[in-house]
């Protein structure tokens, strides 16, 4: 029995296998323990594997190349329509051998373990920043129901707070001044976290030269680098720059029918992270862009005038996306002025 693609359906214990011959047939249905997955999987010798890239897909992903087979891993969103009848784990393997089979089907990159680092702290940031949200909203709602007003920002509730605990008078009483007591503590103790997972990210990019390289574009800080090299590598996955901004959501939406072509806001395809980052970072170039006469500075300028200070970020953090693309996936490096005349 020759297995030329085996479909992997992962889970936490039991794991379906789908193999097919070279002409698409079935050869191969069966469910596998978690412990003897890989013994059986070398048993088969299949010439490629395909998964959905999933939670631990990239684990399983490395396991596989590390015996010498090759893998494929598919979005699930691209594996869904290919689910016959009732969705279940042996459709589900079926489907993943239909998708991979697919000669235009778009694959993920395989993930190393130190990108899956990089990622991990980006998470736990992203995690403790939400929490730090969570709890200024909470005291600025508390203090709110009694008259006292604060700005929705850290760095303002940081400079309120002080004289606002200082109030003897009207209705903030001591015991709601000792919630707020503890809300700040709290507070004071996860910034010092979100230091640290800043230290964590800012090693990361100092250890990467990928990450340094895609820094030197405007609007790319660590933050955004380490994030973009966790999640695409060396963006070879990705035929042009074009296609990396498309994948991260930053083109227009499109229905067209007819022949007549109707174009919409961006898609918000893809990571929605990734593209916060390069908004934000586009929108703190636009932020000093105003009396500059670099090329770059004017096409900004002109942008805004003619489009609007928010189409302008997105317009930026697009161009910033196919020049990230362009740095990953080729020798090249940044060079302003080139790439503010292009």
């Amino acid at each position: 029995m020759e297995i030329d693609l085996l479909g992997i359906d992962l889970a936490k214990r039991v794991f379906q296998l789908h193999g097919a011959d070279a002409r698409g047939r079935a050869v191969y249905r069966n469910k596998v323990s978690r412990a003897a997955l890989i013994e059986t999987v070398r048993a088969l010798r299949p010439q490629m594997i395909a998964m959905e890239a999933c939670g631990s897909a990239h684990h399983w992903a490395r396991r596989f190349k590390e015996a010498g087979i090759e893998v494929r891993l598919i979005s699930p969103h691209y594996v869904s329509p290919f689910v016959k009848t009732n969705k279940n784990d042996r459709n589900d393997a079926e489907a993943i051998v239909e998708a991979a089979s697919r000669p235009s089907m778009n694959f993920v990159a395989v993930k190393s373990v130190e990108q899956q680092d990089m990622q991990a702290a980006h998470r736990v940031r992203e995690l403790l920043v939400q929490q730090r949200t969570a709890i200024i909203n909470q005291a600025r709602g508390l203090l709110g129901e009694r008259g006292i007003a604060i700005a929705q920002s850290p760095a303002a509730f940081r400079r309120a707070i002080p004289e606002i605990l200082l109030q003897s008078e009207g209705e903030l009483t001591s015991f709601c001044q000792s919630l707020i007591m503890a809300l700040v503590q709290h507070l004071r103790a996860l910034e010092e976290e979100i230091a640290v997972a800043e230290g964590w990210i800012r090693s990361f990019m100092n250890r990467s030269a990928l990450c340094q390289k895609i820094a030197a574009v405007p609007g790319i800080g660590p933050i955004t680098a380490t994030a973009i090299v966790a999640a695409v590598g060396r963006a070879d996955g990705f035929r042009n720059g074009r296609h990396l901004a498309a994948w991260l959501g930053l083109v227009p939406r499109q229905h067209s029918s007819g022949g007549k072509s109707q174009l919409y806001g961006i898609s918000k395809r893809g990571d929605k992270y990734l593209r916060t980052l390069l908004i934000h970072g586009a929108r703190s170039v636009l932020i000093r862009v105003s009396g500059k006469l670099d090329a770059r500075s004017r096409w900004l300028q002109e942008l805004i005038a003619r489009r609007g200070y928010n189409r302008a970020c997105v317009a930026l953090a697009n161009k910033n996306a196919r020049i990230i693309q362009v740095l990953l996936s080729t020798e090249a490096t940044y060079k302003p002025v080139a790439l503010a005349d292009s």
